[in-house]
Order: C-alpha cells, then structure tokens, then sequence
C-alpha cells in the first residue's frame, strides 16, 4: 500500500492519506545506525553494499516511514570524477584535500561510468530493492551540479563561498564547462541508479540558495533541467530540491520534475498557489520542530496539512534533513502524527 501511496503522489494522484518519509539519510540518527558505523568509517559503510543496504533499510523498518532513500553521500561523484575525498563525521565535514582552482584541474576530471567507479551504489540499490519486496518505493538521488561543483572548488563546506563565486564572476567560462561535465556525470549516474532498481530519484541543490536570482537560473537552473530531460524517457519521478530558492518555484517546476521539495521557508498553501497544478509538492516541516514535544509536532503537522488543503499531490516531508540528535520516539510520533491527521483530513 505504501508503495502505491508515495509514487501516487508523485504524480499528483487521489490518495487515502498523505504518504511520509524523512529527507537525507533518516537513519543517522537511529542508535542502530550508529551501531553499524561504529564498526567502519564512513566511506567504506558508504562503499560496501552489504552495509549500506542494512542502514538503508533501518528507517523503513524501525520507523514505518513510506520510501527508502539509499545510502551514500552527494560527494561520491567527484571522488569518481578523480578528487580524492575524505570524510570523517564530527571533524568539520567533507573535505577534498586539492580543491579545484585552475582550468587544468577541471579538465582533468573525468566522466566515470557509474557502473564501474561507483558499482557499490548500484550493488546497494539491488540488494535494497530485492529486500524490500515491494513494501516502499527506492529513491536514488544526487547532488545537482551546482552544489557539487561547490564543494569542489571550495574544498569543504563554507560560510562565503569565496572561491566558487569568484570562479562564476571572474571566469563564467570555466564555470560552466564545470558544470557541463558534472552534468554529463550526474545523468549517468542517476540513469544508472534507476536500471539498478530506484523508482524514483532527487537531485539536492542544497548550495542553490547562496546565488543571486539571474546567477540560479544561469548557473544551477539550466543543469538541473538538462538531466531531468535526459532521464524523462524512462518515466521515473524526479524530485527536485532547491534549498532557499523560492524565488524561483515557478522555474523549478518548469524544468519538468515530477515533484518539487520546499524548505520551510516558504508556505506550502504558497506554494501550491504558485506551481501545485503542475507538480507535486514534498515538504516541510522544519526539522528543528521535531525537538519539540509531540503535542507540539503534531499541532504543526496539522497545520501544513491545513495549509495545503486538499487533494493530491503531497508528499510529507522535512523541510531539510535530519538532524542527528533528534529523539527517535519524537521522530515517530511526527510519523503517527501524518498517517493520522492526514488520514482524517483526506476522508472528512
């Protein structure tokens, strides 16, 4: 049933009550997951199908929730593309230890085939697809070109992102043969995940909401729309989400996605004003709520529910990811809160 309900949404079809899931990695949080990574460090857990599959599978397990995202990390493509990359959880985020900064760096990145370089995630998807038997939809997904093209050229997570937006005003340019080849990369890659068994995939603009409005639509918009024509024939969802990029629903949802994610910056009745006849819509809860009590988390479900009224196509989601102190019990009584109140909201 639950299969049924998420990827009706996704297509905007009547639903029985509002499915949930819990964007970017939900189980990170879960003490099973942290079980598991206390054994390995995270590249490898993100590099051994066995063990990712596992960790994928907990939230759908543990928490009900109605889709299984795989488990991996956006950065995984530059690692493929040749950027050595490290990860170590706790000690200020990814780093890649030679940023790019010169036009011989970028072209010498290649485009890998997915099937080859990162074969781990498509071993991964298989072996989650085969377990889940049908249960719950299996999203794939990526970072967009933008975001990964920023942490590429900064080397890490940044408050300014000096050296990425002095590449994009000073050298436009190379700037987008940058972001051509990732593009070419990501296309490949998402391809891949769905032959491997996702039904649905997102792409993650996380770092789209650092650019001016005519930057978005010149350097992150135009990418995003590329690989979302280039995987329309095989009529998988495509969810996009752009992170503080409101100012621009109106271009995302025109780039042919099936669903389009909301930060909780925005108000989804807003939104769905704004592009809701055209796609679904998958938000959005700010995470922090969930530190709340459950009283409290579900008299702000309820809201969001009332605010998007009703009819299809909502997909009931953060508005960001998981954060992973968030209590488990909290998280679950967020879930109940969904099925219930939106359960009653759709049959009254």
């Amino acid at each position: 049933m639950s299969n049924t309900l998420f990827l009706q949404a996704c297509r905007r079809e009547p639903v029985t009550r509002t499915p949930v899931w819990i964007m970017r990695q939900a189980g990170r949080f879960l003490p099973e997951y942290r079980e598991v990574r206390s054994t390995v460090d995270f590249l490898t857990l993100c590099k051994t199908p066995e063990l990712a599959a596992k960790v994928t599978l907990q939230p759908v397990d543990i928490l009900g929730v109605d889709a299984a995202i795989i488990f991996s990390d956006i950065l995984v493509i530059p690692e493929a593309m040749g950027m050595p990359l490290i990860i170590e959880e706790g000690k200020g985020g990814p780093q890649f230890p030679t940023p790019l900064r010169t036009e011989a760096a970028v072209e010498a990145l290649a485009v890998p085939d997915p099937d080859d370089k990162l074969r781990y995630v498509m071993d991964a998807l298989r072996l989650v697809r085969k377990e889940l038997g049908g249960r719950v939809p299996l999203i794939g997904f990526s970072g967009a070109p933008w975001t990964l093209a920023s942490y590429m050229v900064e080397g890490h997570g940044s408050r300014n992102f000096r050296y990425i937006k002095e590449m994009m005003y000073n050298n436009p340019k190379l700037t987008h043969t940058l972001l051509d080849k990732l593009t070419r990369a990501v296309t490949l890659y998402l391809k891949a995940q769905i032959e491997a068994g996702a039904q649905a995939v997102q792409i993650f603009d996380t770092w789209g909401g650092i650019l001016t409005i005519d930057a978005f639509r010149e350097f992150s918009l135009p990418y995003i729309e590329r690989i979302v024509r280039e995987i329309a024939p095989t009529k998988t969802p495509v969810i996009v989400f752009a992170k503080d990029c409101a100012h621009s629903l109106e271009a995302i949802a025109a780039t042919g996605c099936s669903v389009v994610g909301l930060d909780w910056s925005i108000d989804i009745d807003d939104a769905r004003a704004r592009i809701g006849a055209k796609v679904a819509l998958q938000g959005n809860l700010d995470p922090t709520i969930l530190y709340a009590s459950p009283e409290t988390i579900r008299r702000e479900v309820r809201s969001i529910l009332k605010k998007f009224g009703r009819g299809p196509g909502h997909i009931f989601n953060l508005g960001h990811g998981i954060l992973p102190d968030i209590p488990v019990d909290h998280v679950k009584a967020f879930i109940q809160a969904v099925r219930e109140e939106s359960t009653q909201y759709h049959s009254s």
